[in-house]
């Protein structure tokens, strides 16, 4: 047997040295790999020997991937080339856009973490509507208030937690705590920056979705991430054009949902939380992963398994399961039999939450458009310091400019609002996926919204699959949980 490290990731100011001293820029380029690996299906070579051919001939490579990946269809290839980009200056609406796609990677600037100051993107759109001043004057409120809450908040949580300040160690915890429910009163204008890593496949997907979006900013993105990517990859980065195929809200959808439903009403929500709503489950979910469970552990066809399944005991379904978690630890993801089974979701949740909940790329989350009438979250530690009233101006305020701006560009919009504004979003994930968001968002160092929509999440589903679920819960709450999980008869 024989492994070989083929390539990494390079930093593109160590690629600019070599090329600086003389190494010829094309044998730098990812195309390299694809194309050696689009060979592998139909020559005998060693994989390094076809490496070596591809690096040799960059431009037959390159020939060779245009005519597999796009005349041959064979689009898999393009994934063995990966890029990395910087992206700063971004703000947090645009964001959201760059984030959706699953077979991406990212770390985003955490608004939990670092003190936010004033900067924030001037949307072309309020240029265009001689909106400027006046989106000016609102952010720079926003960002007052902002101050005001983090130094009052940071005061009571110093004070609320004495114990725990008196150690150095954890004052920039507790320092985040204030950070975390400060930025509420938030710009969604406010600038962020991240890393995104992509292979070539799913960066043209990417990039085609981007430039059909309705916001400016968000097609500069999509602009500029075809042009440096062409610019290495130009056999892998074809198709840049704007596609408006998975526009869910297009206006012939939203004619008819106005024809079927009647215009839109809104449903104000009480101040300091939420909504969250099961609206779909499976019946007898437990006995179809039972019965997953023994089809993956036997030779037997799925309807023996099933029918075997549906006949037990509530003891003998509970040895299954038992048998199945049993060998989980707090970082293990239960087997993929527990995908068979989905819950569905309507949550309304804070703009500060849904950046969070984006994070679960597996789940399928479709998101409607942020809406005042949605109301908006007040965290509880901003109303015990008697501030509330200072996030409801703020969150008032931008509401108004949000309304005025959507007059003539409801794209453009949420910019106006606060990471306090709700947005209604339909998440469905398997209950694998959901082991997932619970370990992470029931932790006890999870922020404090989404642990609470969390708990709500698995509470109601736990109700439906509570063989399924037994093991549901934070990383922190782990050894408990299964201790008495096996301890009960």
């Amino acid at each position: 047997m024989r492994v070989l490290l083929a390539g990494y990731n390079v930093d593109a100011e160590v690629i600019a040295e070599a090329v600086s001293r003389g190494l010829d820029p094309d044998r730098l380029t990812p195309e390299i790999l694809s194309a050696a690996y689009a060979r592998i299906s139909r020559n005998p070579a060693p994989v390094d020997e076809l490496r070596a051919q591809a690096r040799a001939e960059v431009a037959k490579a390159r020939a060779s991937n245009e005519q597999i990946v796009f005349g041959l269809g064979h689009a898999s290839v393009a994934e063995h080339a990966v890029f990395n980009f910087d992206l700063m200056g971004v703000s947090r609406l645009a964001i959201e856009a760059i984030e959706a796609f699953r077979l991406c990677s990212y770390t985003e600037k955490s608004q939990r973490y670092i003190r936010l100051d004033d900067d924030l993107v001037m949307p072309e759109e309020l240029r265009a509507l001689g909106l400027e001043e006046r989106f000016r004057e609102l952010t720079a409120y926003q960002h007052r208030s902002y101050d005001l809450l983090y130094e009052r908040l940071r005061e009571h949580v110093f004070e609320k937690h004495a114990a725990l300040a008196a150690e150095k160690a954890n004052r920039r915890t507790l320092e985040g705590w204030a950070k975390e429910d400060a930025r509420y009163a938030t710009s969604l204008a406010v600038e962020g920056q991240l890393g995104l890593t992509a292979n070539a496949r799913t960066l043209e997907h990417a990039i085609r979705r981007l430039a059909g979006h309705p916001l400016a900013e968000v097609r500069a993105v999509g602009a500029e991430l075809a042009r440096l990517a062409r610019a290495v990859a130009p056999s892998l980065i074809r198709y840049t054009e704007p596609t408006a195929a998975a526009n869910a809200r297009s206006p012939e959808l939203c004619r008819l949902a106005t024809e079927l439903l009647g215009p839109d009403e809104g449903q104000t929500l009480p101040g300091a939380a939420g909504s969250v709503q099961l609206v779909a489950a499976p019946k007898g979910g437990d006995q179809t992963v039972a019965a997953a469970l023994l089809h993956g552990a036997s030779s037997a066809p799925w309807d023996s398994c099933e029918e075997q399944v549906r006949a037990l005991g509530a003891a003998d379904l509970r040895a299954i399961f038992d048998a199945a978690l049993a060998p989980l630890g707090p970082h293990d993801a239960p087997p993929r039999a527990f995908e068979l089974v989905a819950l569905r979701f309507d949550l309304v949740i804070s703009a500060s939450c849904f950046a969070q909940l984006k994070r679960h790329r597996m789940a399928t989350l479709l998101c409607q458009p942020y809406d005042p009438n949605l109301g908006f979250t007040i965290p509880p530690a901003i109303s015990e310091v008697g501030m509330a009233g200072e996030l409801e101006g703020v969150a008032q305020a931008s509401a108004r400019l949000h309304d005025a701006i959507a007059e003539r560009s409801r794209a453009a919009a949420p910019y106006a609002l606060t990471q306090a504004h709700r947005r209604r979003v339909l998440v469905e994930l398997s209950a694998r996926e959901l082991y997932h968001l619970a370990r992470l968002r029931l932790d006890r160092h999870a922020q404090w919204e989404i642990r609470g929509i969390a708990e709500r999440m698995v509470g109601l589903a736990r109700q439906v699959l509570p063989e399924t679920l037994a093991l549901a819960c934070g990383k922190d709450a782990f050894a408990e949980t299964r201790a008495r999980r096996f301890a009960s008869p």
